[in-house]
């Protein structure tokens, strides 16, 4: 018996506005409000790069520029979210928040390939840095629109689940910090010691690999169906609480955009009836639901204790020219 149950059309959506829906509006709010913060920032800083020619400025502003273009790919993801499934995308579009990641950590890359150069190219051309005072003001408006818009984006991220946005908002952070050590490249500079702008700018070219590493292992474990292995945890133990169930054979977990998809095999007794099996399995669904708040939907294999899990569902007999036994779901 396989029962398949999706959260917005269940009783525990309590009459409000789709979940799906909901948490794909905050999504796309926190993308606009991202976008004008750190296009107002970079632009800022690209007129005081313009004055003053301080190369570790100009790294941190292609940090920065590059920052706000990630909100362009994950604003196509939020949009495309929305759009109902067909039968051609049977499962919705929100895989695409996941492309958008990789769009993301390809535009991490890209600005660190950039602010690398110009660090190494000005390290053996030395310049005159002018107008430091303004180099400082830069650095401290680069930290301070970073920081916001950083805090922002990881809290929505993590109340609507999405791991693109919540990576997006780690880059902010760090992009605040390597602002920061623009400032001690303005000081060096101010001390007499002129390589202190391009070593910075080499100094925030390493910040902006390490986000290239930590976001990239984000994304691509989402792309690969990775899961936090607490999650499948979390659903054994609200599965294994179900009065009625005997054991949790297999559970498998994968992430579309910011809504999760689980199929357990659950075990009952084999003297059950159907109705009976079927309002156990009411009832697992009503826990999950209740225990993993982006859970949005459930299929729940219903087995008798005796032959439960996916082994058992191997027709014996049907063997295809070599090809793995099919699975009945």
């Amino acid at each position: 018996m396989i029962l398949n149950y999706q959260h917005n059309v269940h009783e525990h959506t309590h009459g409000v506005v789709d979940p799906l829906l909901l948490t794909t509006q905050r999504g796309i709010w926190a993308i606009k409000l991202s976008f004008l913060v750190l296009l107002g920032t970079a632009l800022f800083q690209t007129v005081i790069f313009l004055l003053s020619g301080s190369v570790a400025l100009l790294a941190d502003t292609i940090h920065n520029l590059g920052d706000a273009a990630t909100t362009i790919p994950l604003w196509i993801a939020f949009r495309l979210a929305r759009w109902k499934p067909t039968n051609r995308f049977t499962y919705g579009y929100g895989r695409v928040e996941d492309l958008a990641g990789v769009a993301i950590v390809s535009i991490i890359l890209l600005s660190s390939v950039i602010a690398g150069y110009e660090s190494i190219h000005r390290l053996s051309n030395p310049r005159t840095v002018e107008y430091l005072w303004a180099v400082i003001v830069a650095s401290v408006i680069g930290f301070l629109g970073n920081e916001a818009v950083a805090g922002f984006r990881i809290k929505i991220g993590k109340e609507i689940g999405s791991a693109a946005l919540i990576a997006d908002g780690y880059h902010a952070r760090i992009d605040g910090l390597t602002s920061l050590a623009v400032l001690f490249g303005a000081g060096g500079v101010w001390l007499g010691y002129p390589l202190a702008d391009p070593i910075i700018g080499l100094v925030i070219t390493a910040a902006i690999l390490r986000i290239l590493w930590e976001s990239g292992k984000a994304v691509f474990t989402r792309l690969l169906d990775g899961v936090d292995p607490e999650v499948i945890e979390e659903i054994k133990h609200a599965v294994n609480n179900t009065p009625g169930v005997e054991d949790v054979t297999q559970t498998r977990v994968r992430w579309l955009g910011h809504q999760l998809h689980a199929e357990v095999n659950i075990a009952v007794t084999p003297e059950l009836s159907v109705e009976r099996g079927h309002e156990i399995a009411i009832e697992v669904e009503h826990q999950l639901l209740h225990s993993l708040r982006y859970l949005s939907n459930a299929t729940i294999h219903v087995d008798p204790a005796n032959a439960s899990g996916e082994e058992h569902h191997h027709p014996n007999e049907h063997e295809r020219d070599g090809l793995p036994h099919n699975f009945h779901k």
